[in-house]
């Protein structure tokens, strides 16, 4: 059993441990890079003209996208391509969460790519010690229509009905595949409107599958304020049916959408009105987990500092081991450095969630990860903080 002090040495300042992947050249990129994300103005410019020129498929523009945040945010544009990246990480003891970033369009062709390529980086994962988790969104295989119909229970047509079975064969496939191959998914939480859909679905698998393992996992935003009690609820379900529950945390993605929808449809907003009250339920959400490991795998999957040193303290007092496979902190490729590599420098079971994908197709990601991170008070100010305190310590301004 470890002593709780030694938390203490876990110091996510250390911007020494937190870019020692990175040489002095690719540091420089980054510190430009987040200089550049941390102007609003030139985020949205850049949204709108980018959007454009891919669409007019203008060459130059997609070199300069690979160059600059598609190699900041993104693994590779294949699964193959994406392997000196996942060797990198590994070799500072960071394993990879992959994702196929393409994201799909309300077509029957795009969502039978999407499962495929799914089942693809399972395939690719099983042969590859550095990735045990691949990550998925229900919308990437059936129109938001249709979720959306399924959840209000209205409009549903026999077509509708037939396409919600092959949705459910989608799924099926690839969580049976994950299950045969070793690997867990991660399935994304999504908007309120939809998300009911994507519970009861998830709730399906992780009832067929996670009897042994935790081979599914649900995602719960914090940020909404009936999140707690979903994944007490969760739980409770999962002891009553006999599985096993995997619940990966964030704090969430959809906060303005949500808050001007439910403006403009006139319900109470779904989300926590303060940051505090969501740091609160998130941390909250962690403790629960942490109490109830005998059913749950937990994913702290935050940027979130206080969140993290949080998780790696109770670890410790509770005399967990720190490579547990039932406990995991996870960041996204490109963010958060400080974070991720002094987790794993100090012995924690910790992920980068890697999207991967053709440049054109992994744009909109691209896009919402810049709007997301420039848009979020001091984040981008808190990396680039951070990038250029390691500059300074290397002498290199």
């Amino acid at each position: 059993m470890k002593s709780s002090n030694e938390t203490l040495i876990l110091d996510f300042s250390n911007s020494r441990i937190a870019f020692s992947h990175l040489s002095d050249s690719e540091l420089k990129k980054v510190s430009w890079l987040f200089y550049t994300m941390n102007k609003q103005w030139l985020v949205d410019i850049g949204a709108k003209v980018g959007m454009k020129a891919i669409k007019m498929n203008l060459p130059f523009v997609e070199g300069i996208i690979k160059s600059t945040i598609f190699d900041q945010f993104c693994g590779g544009t294949t699964l193959l391509n994406s392997e000196p990246t996942i060797a990198l990480l590994a070799n500072y003891g960071v394993h990879t969460v992959l994702d196929y970033g393409a994201e799909g369009k309300d077509e029957e062709q795009a969502f039978n790519k999407t499962m495929n390529e799914n089942r693809r980086a399972i395939d690719f994962s099983s042969t590859n010690d550095n990735v045990s988790i691949i990550s998925t969104k229900i919308s990437g295989l059936a129109p938001n229509s249709l979720l959306k119909k399924v959840q209000i229970r209205k409009g549903i047509t026999w077509d509708d009905l037939k396409a919600y079975r092959i949705l459910l064969k989608r799924i099926d496939s690839i969580c049976h595949r994950a299950s045969e191959k070793g690997i867990s998914v991660f399935i994304d939480a999504e908007e309120t409107w939809i998300q009911d859909t994507i519970d009861h679905l998830v709730n399906l698998m992780m009832a067929r599958y996670n009897k042994s393992k935790v081979v599914v996992y649900n995602t719960f935003q914090m940020y909404r304020k009936d999140s707690l009690q979903k994944i007490v609820d969760s739980y409770n379900l999962a002891k009553e049916k006999g599985y096993l529950l995997g619940a990966k945390l964030v704090r969430g993605a959809y906060m303005e959408k949500e808050r001007e929808r439910a403006k403009e449809q006139s319900y109470p907003s779904p989300i926590h009105v303060t940051k505090d009250a969501t740091d609160d339920a998130y941390n909250m959400g962690i403790r629960f987990c942490l109490d109830n490991l005998d059913v749950i795998s937990c994913s702290a999957s935050t940027h979130n500092a206080e969140s993290n040193l949080l998780m790696a303290k109770l670890i410790d007092e509770k005399g967990i081991d720190k490579l547990d496979s039932r406990i995991h902190f996870c960041q996204l490729f490109g963010m958060s450095d400080a974070i991720t590599f002094n987790l794993a420098n100090a012995g924690y079971r910790v992920g980068k969630y890697v999207p991967y994908g053709a440049v054109a197709e992994v744009i909109p990601y691209l896009i919402r990860r810049a709007e997301e991170n420039s848009s979020i008070k001091g984040d981008m100010s808190r990396e680039y903080a951070m990038v250029m305190k390691e500059i300074k310590r290397r002498k290199l301004d």
